[in-house]
């Protein structure tokens, strides 16, 4: 533990002064919260080798914070005792291309004997990856970005707004259309410069059909750095966003009766280096163990749902017809199934790949990450198969032909979801007592907050919480 700690010292030392050399004077040690709220420490970067060494101290009662800061408690978590350490991962150390003289690390949160605190959401999606790697599977995943972008407001930005707040957009033009290009370049570029930078590789940018509303492809990785990945985006959209006069939203449901932002995650499946969605003669070029994962993925969607649509706000993007995927099904380039299947060119050795088009940017993505590799590796263990793919639009279809063709409604409302996570037995035990049951305490309070709540106000209230 010593020679452990006195490593970590000296590679942060070196960290520490590269970093200032750059002029770095400040790093931001950050975790993301049960209800997706990113939450920081700071360090000056001449303590990042003391940080490093002995971590730096904060409470375990943030486990239980809900979106609005509202301190809610489990069975295992809550209240005023305890303390944990954040340790930052040195090699996710990156100066802010959007924040000069600041760099940000992701931390692994320890008890203060160093043993790993049970609810550390990064750990778990580390534990699942690597009992996927245990398994023989390599994932490689990656997130779509979206948000909304206005101008900011001349003095104070309140953290939430009422349902009559003016919103104000920079720009015009049409859904998809080179006008919001046009009318935000220099925005644009630099969010794609400011990334790039920080080493994350950009596949594509966009705008996207909401009034304001922007996305951003980048790279896959390994589990754990995609999750990183995506808190680094948000971060740098929106750092970049402030020094442009603007303000972005990453809120699932920015105007309630409007396509709100997702943030959809695709993953792709590997053995020894070869892709599992390019098995020659067999159906969909999915091997077998492809398809049990992916159908273990589809059948505990609605329990996923409670992690990955983790807001009252989120059920008010869940709208059929709206690409969100809110019927349990599968199909092949179906934007309007929950779980879309990705060819990609038939020369692309790693084209191939699967989507889940239910998530939003409330989620935490570390849980994210983490619940999709146990469930899809619980589908393994069971050989589950996936059904029959459905094509078209499953919300235009009358009640009667969907239950003939066994399409049934993904969880309609937070409590819903929450109470099939309360139930998933792989669920728990992948996550353990302590973690579930701290998701399980803030997905009730979340509820318990907003019930009676117009979409109206549910949206104003969420709209700058993400």
């Amino acid at each position: 533990m010593a020679s452990r700690a006195a490593e970590q010292r000296e590679e942060a030392r070196q960290s520490a002064a590269r970093l200032e050399a750059e002029g770095v004077r400040n790093v931001a040690l950050t975790w993301v919260d049960n209800a997706g709220v990113a939450r920081v420490k700071t360090v000056p970067a001449q303590r990042l080798p003391e940080a490093a060494a002995r971590g730096v101290g904060m409470s375990p009662v943030f486990d239980v914070f809900t979106s609005d800061d509202t301190i809610t408690e489990s069975d295992h978590l809550g209240g005023p005792d305890g303390d944990l350490r954040l340790f930052p991962a040195l090699d996710r150390l990156t100066a802010l291309a959007g924040q000069p003289g600041w760099a940000w690390a992701p931390a692994d949160r320890y008890d203060q004997l160093g043993a790993p605190h049970p609810a550390c959401q990064r750990q778990f999606a580390r534990r699942m990856t690597e009992r996927a790697a245990a398994a023989g599977l390599e994932l490689r995943m990656g997130f779509e970005t979206e948000w909304i972008v206005t101008r900011a407001p001349e003095g104070h930005h309140p953290a939430a707004a009422d349902a009559y707040e003016t919103l104000d957009y920079p720009c015009a033009g049409p859904a998809y259309g080179m006008t919001r290009v046009v009318e935000l370049s220099d925005y644009l570029r630099d969010v794609t410069a400011a990334l790039t930078v920080q080493g994350i590789e950009v596949l594509q940018l966009h705008p996207e059909y909401a009034p304001g509303q922007f996305e951003v492809t980048t790279a896959p990785g390994d589990p754990v750095r995609a999750a990183d990945d995506v808190v680094l985006v948000r971060e740098t959209v929106r750092a970049i966003s402030a020094r442009h006069g603007l303000r972005a939203s990453f809120a699932p449901s920015f105007v309630a009766g409007q396509v709100g932002n997702g943030c959809h995650l695709h993953l792709g499946l590997y053995r020894d280096g070869t892709s599992l969605h390019r098995t020659p003669e067999a159906a969909w070029g999915l091997a077998p163990d492809a398809v049990s994962f992916l159908g273990g993925v589809l059948n505990a969607l609605p329990a996923l749902l409670a992690i990955g649509c983790p807001s009252p706000a989120s059920y008010l993007r869940l709208q059929p017809s709206r690409w969100a995927g809110v019927y349990q099904c599968w199909g092949v380039e179906n934007r309007e199934a929950a779980l879309r299947l990705i060819t990609g060119a038939p020369d692309d050795p790693d084209g191939g790949h699967a989507e889940v088009k239910t998530f939003d940017a409330a989620a935490n993505p570390y849980l994210a990450v983490g619940a999709v590799i146990a469930a899809g590796l619980h589908g393994i263990e069971c050989a589950t198969q996936l059904p029959e793919p459905q094509t078209g639009d499953p919300g235009v279809l009358g009640v009667r032909e969907r239950a003939r063709r066994g399409i049934v409604r993904l969880p309609a409302t937070l409590t819903e979801a929450t109470d099939r996570l309360e139930k998933s037995a792989p669920l728990y035990e992948a996550m353990g007592g302590v973690l579930h049951g701290a998701v399980l305490a803030v997905r009730r309070a979340e509820e318990a907050h907003f019930a009676g709540s117009e979409a109206e106000e549910i949206a104003a209230a969420t709209r700058w919480r993400w």
